[in-house]
């Protein structure tokens, strides 16, 4: 897709050569705690030494300023963002080239599924998403400076693995899921989808994004990545998942991709 300028990624592995070569992934401190943060984990789970959200360039038609991660202080440089969850976000100012077009706040989210207490007892089998969802909102929520979302430009974009489905089968979960949206909402933040065409009803259905990698993409039907906007700035954002078995990609979650005018 060379049309692309930014990718917004998440459970990153090692980036191509080419791309360190060129300075598109900009500096380890953008997306690697370990910058930071201590190695007490070393050992517990091999995988989470590798899978990070990430803004990677991916033209010349925007200079990307990454902000380095540092632990949740109060007061951080222009340069930084204050991060309390691992792997969780990645933050980046876009600035394009084109002297019309303004610059924005681009960043990426996964909210990781965590474990209950060892002493808890519980039914939860893969864990909870919302507790990293909530951590990632507080950590963005440093981009917001006033009441009035028109006088920000932001894109939060990735994988919350949450539904925002009202017609999910745990209703009693939902209630957690729902204060997610609910305090986005609050900050201003527009959603955005991807949506598919309303059904019979006017209800907007669902748009899959998520398969299990045993499965065609034909067959997904959870929607997990979701796209948000500052309030006023999201008139000028279209958003399409490429879901379809022709678009979808190597990956078990698609690709969405997000358009500013």
């Amino acid at each position: 897709m060379d049309d692309v300028d930014v990718a917004l990624l998440q459970e990153t592995g090692k980036p191509p050569s080419d791309f360190e070569e060129r300075g598109w992934i900009g500096p380890v401190a953008h997306y690697d705690s370990h910058v930071w943060n201590s190695n007490w984990f070393e050992g517990r789970w091999n995988n989470l030494l590798e899978r990070w959200p990430m803004v990677v360039q991916l033209s010349d038609r925007v200079n990307v300023e990454w902000f380095k991660q540092v632990s949740p202080i109060s007061l951080v440089a222009n340069d930084e963002i204050a991060v309390s969850g691992i792997g969780t976000i990645a933050a980046a100012r876009i600035v394009p080239t084109a002297d019309d077009m303004p610059a924005f706040i681009s960043i990426s989210a996964y909210a990781r599924w965590l474990s209950p207490h060892p002493d808890t007892s519980t039914n939860f089998r893969v864990g909870y998403s919302d507790a990293s969802a909530h951590r990632i909102i507080s950590d963005l929520s440093a981009f917001i400076g006033t009441t009035d979302p028109a006088t920000h430009r932001i894109i939060v974009a990735g994988d919350f693995n949450l539904t925002n489905d009202d017609d999910a089968p745990d209703q009693d979960f939902m209630r957690r899921e729902r204060t997610v949206w609910d305090r986005l909402d609050a900050l201003g933040l527009e959603y955005l989808g991807p949506r598919s065409t309303p059904d019979g009803a006017g209800r907007v259905m669902r748009t899959p994004t998520y398969r299990p990698v045993q499965q065609q993409p034909e067959s997904a039907k959870w929607q997990l990545d979701h796209v948000f906007a500052s309030r006023g700035f999201h008139d000028q954002i279209k958003v399409r998942a490429l879901n379809s078995a022709e678009e979808w990609g190597a990956s078990d979650h698609c690709r969405i991709l997000i358009e500013v005018d």
